[in-house]
């Protein structure tokens, strides 16, 4: 997906101020994604021979529709437990042991990531099949063009449902490290583009080919997959995570629990999401210390704020207002926005470290995010500055979505 698009659909498609489930109202069922925008789009599209985004949607999707099929067969490495249907990757910052003869056990290098990592496949399979899936359910939902949902279809069975090629709905054996163990708790941050994939499947329902027995079939899925989450040693230890990891585990959690229809859950998530990442994670001037401490700094707190504000779109669905939570001494998602646009814009200085290159485009996305959640345009200013120059017809694009 260009950025073009992938801006535009996280700045004009993310969940409106008064979201709500949309079983019943005809709309799509997305968490992710906002229906009632979605709606109005797919209206646009059927009235309008062509627009700026509508040509990129179609252009992002036709280079998707030659992406995959992708399974976890397709690895060549067998995990521990015999059975390639089991996901598994490599820690991506643990490197050979430079004072071993075999290099065991591996050791880490924050923030530098392992090429060897690339030798199992799973995890870049994984993340492409998540975002080429919701991308040709996206295309399919707002042009009608069928042959977008079908090959969304055979992404998705490939992926999940095909019992010869279906992954197993666990993470026991998430990013290994040579030497050290063959699974670990953090692996379930690879799992974090997952919920792109509930909301292919809430595009694709209009689609004669999607069948009640493949929409059972991700139900049950992700269903078992919650289970594993909530249930597996890995999955209770990364629910304890206080940085990025813990938020978007609560993050995985609550968007399959609206999936598979335990709002309760969702709600039990969210509502403990105020004190257990926000007011935890956050320091009252906006900093996030567990994120800032990184070698990576500016981008796991950019990375963590992402999160922060998924779970915000998640909570609209279940009557939990992290928008506009703040504690007494005033952390907040808000907070956090404004200590790192402080950065993003130049007004001061990044003082720790950030070994990869500082690029404030990273926050580009939540900055118009924020726009809309908090109606100040301000926000989109600060974003057209950052990201592009205003006479640039992206950036007018944009501006036409935000003030549309």
């Amino acid at each position: 997906m260009n950025y073009l698009l992938g801006v535009v659909l996280c700045f004009s498609l993310c969940p409106g101020t008064n979201a709500q489930p949309a079983a019943s109202s005809g709309l799509p069922r997305v968490f992710l994604l906002d229906a009632k925008t979605l709606a109005e789009e797919k209206q646009r599209f059927a009235t309008a021979k062509s627009t700026p985004l509508s040509a990129a949607i179609r252009d992002a999707a036709g280079r998707a529709m030659k992406e995959g099929p992708f399974s976890v067969m397709d690895k060549s490495t067998i995990p521990p437990s015999g059975d390639k249907h089991d996901y598994m990757s490599q820690a991506p910052y643990f490197w050979p042991n430079p004072k071993t003869a075999n290099g065991l056990p591996y050791v880490r290098r924050d923030g530098e990531r392992n090429p060897e990592i690339q030798k199992i496949t799973d995890h870049d399979e994984m993340g492409r099949m998540g975002k080429a899936s919701r991308l040709l359910a996206l295309a399919y939902y707002l042009t009608g063009n069928e042959a977008y949902a079908a090959r969304a279809a055979v992404l998705l069975r490939t992926w999940f449902l095909d019992p010869a090629t279906r992954m197993n709905p666990n993470l026991n054996f998430g990013q290994g490290i040579p030497g050290v163990t063959t699974g670990r708790k953090t692996g379930i941050i690879d799992s974090r583009g997952l919920p792109e994939v509930v909301d292919a499947v809430g595009l694709l329902a209009g689609f004669k080919g999607w069948t009640a027995g493949d929409q059972k079939g991700m139900e049950k899925w992700f269903e078992d997959y919650l289970s594993w989450l909530q249930t597996s040693p890995n999955g209770r230890g990364e629910a304890e995570a206080e940085n990025n990891h813990g938020t978007f585990y609560d993050v995985q959690v609550a968007d399959f629990a609206l999936f598979t229809g335990k709002p309760d859950l969702a709600h039990s998530v969210l509502k403990a999401s105020e004190k257990k990442r926000i007011a935890r994670q956050v320091m009252p001037d906006g900093s996030q210390p567990l994120e800032s401490e990184r070698t990576r700094g500016f981008s796991y707190s950019v990375f963590n704020l992402e999160a922060l504000m998924q779970l915000a779109d998640l909570g609209e669905y279940v009557g939990v207002d992290l928008w506009n939570f703040h504690t007494s001494d005033g952390r907040s998602i808000r907070r956090v926005l404004d200590f790192l646009l402080s950065f993003a814009s130049g007004d001061k200085k990044w003082e720790h470290q950030q070994i990869t290159e500082f690029k404030p485009q990273e926050l580009v996305p939540l900055l118009l995010k924020a726009a809309i959640k908090f109606g100040n345009p301000d926000y989109e200013k600060a974003a057209l500055k950052i990201g592009t120059s205003e006479r640039d017809p992206n950036a007018l694009l944009l501006q036409a979505e935000f003030h549309r």
